[in-house]
């Protein structure tokens, strides 16, 4: 009998790919574009000149640079590993107070209650709380961009979908898959559309009516699956594919709640005064906040709002317990978080430094001592430490690939494939381009600078329009980013859930492959029919 095919660790299949990026750069002819600076939405944007490519001589084909690659990919991704240690260090805190253990207690009997309602029980309260989920992270990603933020929700829904009899796959897709299907369908995301658009000469947002049917048809399939696959584990917990892997949820998982000491120390008061104190400074330097989403903006009362609500529902919980204080100080962290990107930019320095203070507050309220929130912190950074580590190592291949100055030549492969095709093929050609690009740079910002001056006037020279190109390059960017080991936020995101990497690609394959056919099904109209804005 043959041996089972032992699957390598996902360390080892990373590692693969930068040994397989460095061969390319032997094989491959160094080339380079020119580029130049842009003003794009009133941001400086490195773009590429039309035809100004041209082969160079390469004299750093990489070799030992191979196994530099991590510490150069630590560097170039510090910005995420950091904040998945940060983060983990704060809810370790968290999930020590149990507080996160009472929310999912209280919430599954909440969900319980709903099964009175007849036509609820029909369809299920599990799938109708699986859907609005999805769709307000698929919001989140489709205005504002929401993606490298997904990684601090996987610690509260991963625990929450194995308490609900699922596992951590369904976990991770509440919140990471449904951003990403929101950013593939990308109604205002400033930093894919916004930029594509900007570059491409199109008004801001321009062509959103058919976007916001692609989005509704991409949202329809993808949730969809998550649910027919939700409903195949809760009948049978063993046909998941992370079974094994999720005895570490379950054992975390395994506290008895009803025998939780519900009580609120004085320190819990002292934190709430303190919280007060600054929230009301906030809102009288910080009273009026401008919320932007896309193109749109309005300017509202949001942190005052916010901190008269906090002020009362605060004294609510800690009436009842210290737990649900516990619980309003993650619920006020992630509305800041939302508050904090619309209105402010903030990006995961920023959103990594709200947790940290919320994980220092946690414990104060519980009354620990000093030393026993350091010590909580550096237990949950060891216990999450192999997920920032592998985001490092995943970021060696790019680095690999720029070192060895074969990206751009891979651009220009690619680009001049598409001559003499006809419009349905060209955008075919265009999509195929954006896809294969984007398992090499993940980033969409960075994409969009890169592709779109250069697709953008080949399309003009076909005769297809712009905002075809734009959307080939909208669906090229979305979809292989749940895939691609070159983006960090998908291994932070595996990484901090516990799902090993090959595991992830084997569930995620077939949905990748619908998605990809559901998008290149929906640019064949945008070269075909009249459509408002193309």
């Amino acid at each position: 009998m043959l041996k089972k095919i032992k699957i390598p660790h996902t360390y080892v299949i990373v590692f693969y790919i930068v040994v397989f990026a460095s061969v390319l750069t032997w094989i491959i002819p160094a080339g380079k574009y020119e580029r130049e600076t842009k003003i794009v939405n009133g941001v400086e944007r490195q773009v590429i000149v039309n035809n100004s490519f041209k082969y160079i001589e390469n004299s750093e084909p990489q070799t030992w640079q191979m196994f530099s690659a991590m510490f150069d990919g630590f560097v170039d991704k510090g910005d995420i590993i950091v904040f998945i240690l940060i983060i983990g260090g704060a809810f370790w805190i968290m999930n020590n107070s149990r507080a996160i253990d009472v929310g999912i207690y209280s919430f599954l009997k909440f969900t319980k209650s709903l099964e009175n309602f007849k036509i609820i029980k029909k369809i299920g309260s599990n799938n109708i709380i699986i859907v609005l989920i999805m769709l307000l992270f698929s919001v989140f990603g489709a205005t504002f961009g929401m993606s490298e933020e997904t990684i601090a929700f996987i610690i509260i829904f991963v625990p929450l979908s194995i308490s609900m009899g699922y596992d951590s796959i369904v976990g991770v897709s509440l919140c990471f898959i449904a951003a990403g299907l929101g950013f593939a369908g990308a109604l205002l995301n400033p930093f894919t559309i916004g930029i594509a658009q900007g570059l491409s000469g199109l008004p801001l947002f321009s062509g959103i009516e058919f976007r916001l049917f692609a989005w509704l048809i991409i949202n329809f399939v993808g949730i969809s699956y998550i649910l027919y696959y939700a409903n195949k584990v809760k009948k049978n917990p063993k046909s998941s594919i992370v079974y094994e892997e999720d005895k570490y949820w379950r054992k975390k998982g395994e506290t008895d709640v009803v025998n939780i000491k519900y009580e609120t120390p004085h320190s819990a008061w002292i934190v709430y005064l303190i919280l007060m104190g600054i929230m009301i400074t906030y809102s009288f330097t910080h009273t009026y906040s401008e919320l932007k989403v896309g193109n749109s903006s309005a300017i509202v009362p949001i942190i005052p709002i916010s901190t008269v609500i906090f002020a009362f529902s605060s004294v609510i919980f800690l009436r009842k317990s210290v737990h649900f204080f516990v619980l309003n100080l993650l619920i006020y962290t992630i509305i800041y978080l939302i508050i904090g990107v619309m209105a402010y930019g903030w990006y995961v320095k920023e959103i990594a430094t709200l947790f940290f203070v919320m994980g220092i507050f946690t414990g104060a309220s519980m009354n620990y001592s000093p030393n026993k929130i350091t010590n909580l912190f550096i237990e949950g950074v060891k216990d999450i430490l192999s997920a920032a580590f592998v985001v490092g190592l995943a970021g060696g291949i790019l680095v690999v690939l720029e070192d060895g100055k074969v990206i751009d030549t891979l651009l220009y492969y690619i680009s001049t494939s598409m001559n003499d095709m006809g419009k349905i093929a060209s955008v075919s050609m265009m999509y195929l381009f954006q896809t294969i690009i984007n398992v090499i740079i993940p980033s969409g910002s960075a994409k969009a600078a890169l592709t779109m001056p250069m697709m953008s006037q080949f399309s003009d020279l076909i005769g297809v329009s712009r905002q075809a190109t734009v959307m080939a390059f909208q669906f090229g960017d979305g979809f292989t980013n749940l895939i691609t080991p070159t983006s960090g936020v998908l291994i932070g995101v595996i990484g901090v859930a516990k799902i090993p990497y090959e595991k992830w690609v084997k569930w995620i394959t077939p949905l990748i492959l619908i998605l990809i056919l559901i998008g290149w099904i929906l640019l064949i109209p945008t070269v075909t029919m009249t459509l408002n804005g193309f």
